[in-house]
């Protein structure tokens, strides 16, 4: 029943693009479904923010194949572009190529995907339905059938709230007009929000340590400009990245940055505190409340920098094999766990790491990580690469390893109490684990 129909596409970020692009070169019919009203949606909410990957890891090379023929002038290859100009230079022009321009569906957003006839109950043969994708359009709800699913939604539009335990803090939603969730603008549209007010950063991560960097250049003009750093973890340990050693310098540079802010006393750095409430400051503001009765503030405004998690509603009615604490699959899991992996890097992956008992089905990019961070794009398109030969029958190049990562120059994390049993080497081996799935540890 699948043969002549299409794969779906969800999500026109740059994987979702890189998807269409390895299915154009394999002559694999595909439609691609976008939610907003341009490609990178998702992607102009953090257009100010500079990536530290230069454009040479920023641009799948089968997009770039389709851009030659087009007259395209690729970038400079160890500039690093900031998102507005990934849209711009690269996005834009690699959804209005001949081969991807009419296959694009923007404004519809996939609600549903199932497969026909059939909920996640029943077994049958399943794997010879189609599936339905169920999206909301401008011209209503519609149906498309579907040989094959690649979802590239990524994790933006579901942020991790601010309250420790997973849940939103109790007053988080009554005070959510002071509370911000990803990486402001806070030096150009949105300075008069945050010029020289008490500012509460919550979170550890690269996205915590620009909206860290960039209050502190905004404190040079505004010296009334207080921030306040808040971690969960109890000591920074490894937080700061590996500085000079990190393949990737911008990477390198922002952690080195960010400890330099901490140690010269220009941010406050405050380890340790888990947030459980935000309530309301005597006077004006609010202050964070911890799981163990601290309190912190009172503050102006709250950048929750805190991560994100995969929207996994609409796929649920799915068959997933999905790790219970990271939400990717559990092949990929023991690669990209925070907990326990302590690598420089991760390994490259592609489709039989991404596979699940739902024949079909693909949750590729910053979604395939679930909650796990530190995703880069060259990874989204080594995975979809692989997606796309296989479902083209091409087994022997889904199955090969097509990436060298950058390492980042790290060697363990805070989680790791044996420094032995990290995987330090360099640059980094793939061996076979017991069982057949890959390890960093060699």
């Amino acid at each position: 029943m699948t043969t002549g129909i299409p794969v779906a596409v969800i999500g026109g970020g740059p994987v979702g693009l890189a998807a269409a692009a390895h299915l154009v070169e394999r002559a694999i019919p595909f439609v691609l479904f976008e939610a907003g009203a341009d490609v990178g949606a998702s992607v102009s909410e953090w257009g100010h923010v500079q990536f530290f990957s230069p454009w040479r890891y920023s641009i799948d090379p089968a997009a770039a194949g389709l851009l030659a023929g087009t007259g395209w002038n690729p970038p400079e290859d160890d500039v690093h572009p900031t998102g507005g100009e990934i849209i711009d230079r690269y996005l834009r022009p690699l959804a209005g190529t001949p081969a991807i321009r009419d296959h694009i569906r923007l404004h519809h957003r996939v609600v549903a995907v199932g497969r026909l006839g059939m909920d996640k109950l029943e077994h049958g043969e399943r794997h010879e339905r189609p599936f339905a994708v169920t999206v909301d359009g401008p011209d209503g709800r519609s149906r498309y059938l579907a040989r094959a699913v690649i979802d590239a939604t990524g994790t933006w539009d579901q942020p991790n709230p601010l309250g420790a335990d997973g849940f939103e803090a109790l007053g988080e939603d009554r005070f959510g007009e002071r509370i911000t969730y990803g990486i402001p603008d806070v030096r150009d549209a949105e300075r008069s929000r945050y010029a020289g007010r008490r500012v509460a950063v919550v979170g550890s991560g690269h996205s915590a340590q620009n909206v860290v960097r960039d209050l502190a250049m905004l404190a040079v003009s505004e010296p009334n400009t207080e921030i306040t750093w808040v971690l969960r973890r109890s000591a920074p340990g490894q937080m700061f990245g590996g500085g000079g050693d990190d393949q990737l310098p911008e990477r390198g540079r922002l952690g080195s940055d960010a400890r330099r802010l901490v140690d010269s006393g220009q941010v406050s750095l405050v380890p340790g505190f888990r947030v459980d409430a935000i309530d309301s400051a005597e006077g004006d503001g609010v202050v964070l409340r911890s799981v163990e009765g601290s309190v912190l503030g009172p503050f102006d405004e709250v950048v929750a920098a805190t991560g994100f998690r995969p929207d996994l509603s609409f796929l649920r009615e799915l068959r997933l094999d999905l790790d219970p604490a990271l939400e990717s699959t559990k092949t990929l899991a023991p690669l990209i766990d925070p907990n326990v992996h302590s690598c420089g890097t991760v390994p490259p992956h592609g489709e039989s790491e991404l596979r699940h008992p739902e024949t079909g089905v693909y949750l590729v990019g910053m979604k395939s990580y679930g909650r796990a961070p530190s995703f880069l794009l060259a990874t989204g398109y080594e995975q979809v690469r692989s997606v796309a030969a296989h479902l083209a029958g091409d087994v022997e190049s889904a199955r090969r390893v097509e990436l060298v990562l950058p390492e980042t120059g790290v060697c363990s994390t805070d989680d790791v109490q044996d420094p032995a049993s990290a995987c330090c080497g360099s640059p980094l081996e793939v061996v076979p684990a017991p069982g057949g799935q890959a390890s960093c540890c060699g």
